[in-house]
């Protein structure tokens, strides 16, 4: 029978602790457990008010790795769920408001992805984000190369950027947006790649086509589609290694010379928040979210 453990007054049953879910390190389930409790703190403010895509690996990274959108059977009631909007008609998903539901969720083994809006406002947007995506030989040496270019693009139009790992081989640029609908953040995304590529053509690439990756970067501007998720900062990722999308600094950035040199594991994370606190906690501002061009008063025709 599962252990049960009280969260905040909720009973939670945890199963398979000493399971061995990333076999190249050895890191546990009972470890990702722990994990999840020690940077909830940070975690659950991204998670707070969005629908979660489970992207579940409930027998590590090397077995069945699936999406869980709708809510999975056996939610307890105290979970917070809500009705959200999909083409193929409203679904009920989970919203992750705390910490026993961020527990009862990690045991799922999950990582966590979310949409760039709230849902209590689905039609408009409130993240504008690019997924750098490297195609070898290029790495994450390149996409960092990409990240500062389109860091003072979006300057340029009064917007903030913040970075994080993919936790995988590339890395997310995230801003705080507000006053358009996902369609028109999607259009100026696609816009700013497109003008990345034509300022750097051997090294920037807007388009998927596959034959055109190699050695190039993908600014991927299609993730702020109204349907589309992106792995919220601090999951960890069914990975070979139990490897995080890590908040990272400016200066990490522009000062990346190896794609080690971005490479963060579940036990990097609690120290760095200790030094770094919440690098991404200006997103949650609502004050500093920034009006795409053309919303604004000055540059309306």
């Amino acid at each position: 029978m599962a252990p049960i453990t009280e969260v905040e007054g909720r009973r939670l049953p945890l199963s398979n602790l000493e399971k061995v879910l990333y076999p190249a390190t050895g890191f546990t389930k009972g470890e990702v457990l722990h994990y999840y409790a020690t940077v909830a703190e940070v975690l659950l403010p991204h998670l707070r008010d969005r629908a979660v895509s489970f992207l579940r690996y409930p027998d590590g990274p090397d077995g069945q790795v699936f999406f869980t959108k709708n809510v999975p059977p056996g939610t307890p009631d105290w979970v917070t769920t809500a009705e959200v909007p999909r083409v193929e008609g409203p679904s009920r998903m989970v919203l992750v408001q705390d910490l026993p539901s961020l527990m009862w969720a990690a045991n799922l083994v999950t990582e966590f992805h979310t949409h760039q809006w709230l849902v209590g406002s689905p039609d408009e947007a409130d993240r504008i984000v690019f997924d750098l995506d490297p195609g070898a030989p290029a790495s994450i040496v390149q996409c960092c190369e990409v990240a500062l270019w389109l860091r003072e693009r979006l300057a340029a139009d009064g917007i903030e950027a913040y970075a994080k790992t993919s936790g995988s081989k590339g890395l997310h640029l995230l801003a705080a947006v507000r006053g358009a609908s996902s369609e028109r953040v999607s259009e100026y995304a696609k816009e700013l790649a497109v003008e990345a590529e034509k300022a750097m053509p051997r090294l920037a690439l807007h388009r998927m086509t596959r034959n055109l990756r190699p050695g190039k970067v993908f600014v991927d501007w299609s993730q702020n589609a109204a349907r589309k998720t992106t792995a919220t900062p601090y999951t960890l990722r069914a990975r070979p290694e139990p490897t995080v999308s890590a908040p990272v600094t400016w200066e990490e950035v522009e000062e990346c010379g190896s794609p080690g040199r971005l490479d963060f594991h579940a036990t990097d994370i609690a120290p760095r928040v200790q030094d770094y606190g919440d690098l991404l906690a200006p997103l949650l501002d609502p004050g500093s979210a920034g009006r795409l061009p053309w919303l604004r008063p000055d540059a309306r025709p």
